[in-house]
């Protein structure tokens, strides 16, 4: 009786889950959808999940639609509409070519029409010739991976300072730093904005590069915890080998910390990949230094109309962010376990 319990559990469990992910995906599969759409299917009045279109034959040298006819017996068969009439049309057999056209009295109109998948892949030709993904993409890659080397780099050698060393303030100064995340972004925007406005910044790549390299709290905090599971002994050892913090940091930190490293370089990367208020404000009027955040908004704005190119061109800029997670997620796991954890 208690394994049949702990197994509807487990089916349970399973359905729950699968019932979240599917919630989550529901989005995405829209998205995926309505990209590979026209217009007209877009607008159709019998909107369907998938792109479709109605499906023809050709007959006598004149392409007709397919129609399902009711006939007498009570069945409906797949008919090509040779002749629309108002009370009354002509329909031929397409899988009997030879056979002679016949007429069906009732309207065509009420008729079911057979519908066929037709998916317009050329719609992401479209938005790649449209929107300059090449300038695009090349601007987003360098601002990220730029700025990840940065805040990777800043906020590892912050961590490891909280994580092994005493000073006076030690408490204070990180009780300090782990408050500024709870800070709202909009309070220091005006003051942060006129301090790289008067030194010349604004329009510049400025801005956005060179604060990530003055580390993060978020970052700071994921990988000090990380770096205080680490066992001092072997910090110890290598200062007996003649090692300095610098190379004990190094040659025996970092190569224990790559989980938590890869885990802050991901979720940096990701961010600075979609970010796109900084920026807007910072890059205004400069569209040749632009990220693809604010080129898929300027491009949202030109194609009001032309949702399945938005939703395609939207697609190409997850691209890049789909397949690092995927590639480096087994790392990303383990970093983000390992750090919530004390060891």
């Amino acid at each position: 009786m208690a394994k049949k319990l702990d197994a509807s559990k487990r089916v349970g469990l399973t359905a729950l889950t699968l019932a979240i992910l599917a919630a989550f995906l529901m989005p995405l599969a829209y998205g995926v959808s309505m990209s590979l759409k026209t217009k007209e299917q877009i607008a159709s009045l019998s909107p369907s999940p998938f792109p479709r279109s109605p499906e023809t034959v050709t007959i006598d040298g004149k392409e007709c639609d397919l129609l399902r006819v009711p006939m007498a017996d009570g069945t409906a068969r797949s008919l090509a509409i040779v002749k629309k009439g108002r009370e009354s049309s002509v329909f031929a057999d397409p899988a009997k070519p030879g056979s002679d056209p016949f007429e069906w009295a009732g309207s065509w109109r009420t008729l079911e029409p057979v519908w066929k998948l037709d998916p317009q892949w050329g719609n992401f030709r479209k938005a790649w010739q449209a929107v300059k993904f090449v300038s695009l993409l090349k601007n987003t890659a360098l601002y990220a991976v730029i700025t990840t080397i940065g805040t990777v780099l800043s906020s590892l050698l912050v961590a490891y300072g909280f994580a092994r060393y005493s000073f006076p303030g030690k408490r204070v100064f990180f009780v300090i730093l782990i408050s500024t995340i709870i800070l709202p972004s909009a309070v220091t925007l005006i003051p942060t904005y006129s301090m790289f406005y008067k030194i010349g910044w604004v329009g510049t790549w400025l801005p956005l590069m060179v604060p990530p390299f003055f580390a993060n709290a978020y970052n700071v905090f994921l990988l000090r915890q990380f770096i205080m599971g680490i066992p001092r002994e072997m910090d110890e050892a290598a200062r007996i080998d003649g090692a300095g913090p610098v190379r004990t940091l190094f040659s025996v930190i970092v190569p224990q910390a790559i989980p938590a490293i890869i885990s802050v370089s991901l979720f940096h990367f990701f961010f600075a990949w979609n970010d796109f208020f900084g920026p807007l404000i910072y890059l205004a009027g400069k569209p040749e230094l632009q990220p693809i955040s604010v080129g898929l908004a300027t491009f949202n704005n030109m194609y009001t109309s032309e949702g399945h190119l938005i939703q395609a061109s939207s697609l190409i800029a997850c691209a890049v962010p789909f397949v690092i997670f995927f590639a480096a997620q087994r790392f990303f796991m383990q970093g983000v376990v390992v750090t919530g954890v004390d060891k």
